[in-house]
């Protein structure tokens, strides 16, 4: 079924790309992604992909994303530049989402720059998980699936229990992806009111809507610092949470995060997903519980790869 079809990853996330081609039962392309003494990266492809149907697996994501980012362009013109058929760029988490607009004068839109990048490198068709912001997708010239980590968030979701649930949105701008949650799990909808003075520090001011008695599931597209979710969970406890839950689908963790988890007391549980490699993070946390979304990728890549609906993924 897939003889002309070939899966690729650079050095961002190799386990998730392995796990996406387990899932599928096909080979892992050989890519050689290392680095010159001066600091320049080489890609080589080691395979021959003229007329394949090629998919590069790659998240721009940290502790390295300018390299992360700069492999993919590099792998994605080397295709290009091999007459691979079709390059489609598999971008679990899309680093720069949130520089999307301008908030302040003479700064860069550093997202549709990150797009122009990856368009102009070769892509024919970028699929994503969870973009921070949607409108992204507008910022390609080509197809975007912006898949949603929500089929797989929704088992353990389900386990603390359907009747006495109510999901939280951090802030105002996660209401929609709070409220499809709620939708899908039949759970009342809560939102942190919340102000940000300065980027990576929030503080919570009070809750809108009912959360007293309930297990409360705090919704976001990423924990980065954690200080927005740790500050949700000490309002919530505030207003009577039985239990507060979080889940997020791109485990960014950087700086304090995983301190500040650990210290919160009032925060039992954080789900996640394998977009970001979390590499010792899941020791030095025991809160952290992991959920795989190479099952999802490969069913987009089943799909694209033979003409079948993407959209049917969605529900």
């Amino acid at each position: 079924m897939y003889s002309n079809m070939k899966i690729l990853t650079g050095s961002a996330n190799p386990e998730l790309a392995k796990a996406i081609c387990d899932h599928l039962g096909c080979q892992l392309t050989p890519t050689l992604a290392t680095t010159f003494n001066d600091g320049e990266l080489r890609i080589e492809i080691g395979d021959n992909v003229r007329g394949d149907d090629v998919f590069v697996v790659q998240p721009t994501c940290p502790p390295a994303i300018n390299r992360n980012l700069m492999q993919l362009c590099l792998i994605l013109d080397a295709l290009k530049r091999a007459s691979a058929a079709r390059i489609t760029a598999v971008i679990p988490y899309y680093a720069y989402a949130r520089q999307d607009r301008k908030i302040t004068p003479r700064a860069p839109i550093s997202a549709k720059l990150v797009a122009d990048f990856i368009s102009v490198a070769g892509a024919g068709r970028v699929v994503t998980i969870d973009l921070h912001a949607g409108q992204i997708q507008g910022f390609f010239n080509c197809p975007v699936d912006n898949l949603f980590a929500a089929p797989v968030m929704l088992a353990p979701l389900r386990e603390l229990g359907e009747n006495n649930i109510v999901i939280v949105s951090p802030d105002a701008g996660g209401v929609e992806r709070a409220r499809a949650y709620a939708k899908r799990l039949n759970a009342p909808l809560a939102i942190v009111d919340k102000r940000r003075d300065r980027p990576n520090q929030a503080t919570a001011v009070h809750v809108i809507g009912e959360v007293e008695g309930r297990v409360a599931i705090i919704v976001d597209d990423m924990i980065d610092t954690a200080g927005t979710l740790c500050a949700g969970a000490e309002v919530l406890l505030k207003y009577g949470a039985e239990k507060i839950v979080a889940c997020a689908a791109h485990p960014v963790l950087s700086g304090p995060a995983i301190d500040r988890i650990n210290a919160t007391e009032t925060l039992s549980q954080v789900i996640v997903t394998d977009t970001i490699p979390l590499d010792d993070k899941i020791e030095r946390c025991p809160k952290l519980k992991v959920i795989s979304v190479a099952a999802l990728l490969g069913k987009t890549i089943h799909n694209i790869h033979t003409g079948s609906s993407v959209s049917v993924l969605f529900v």
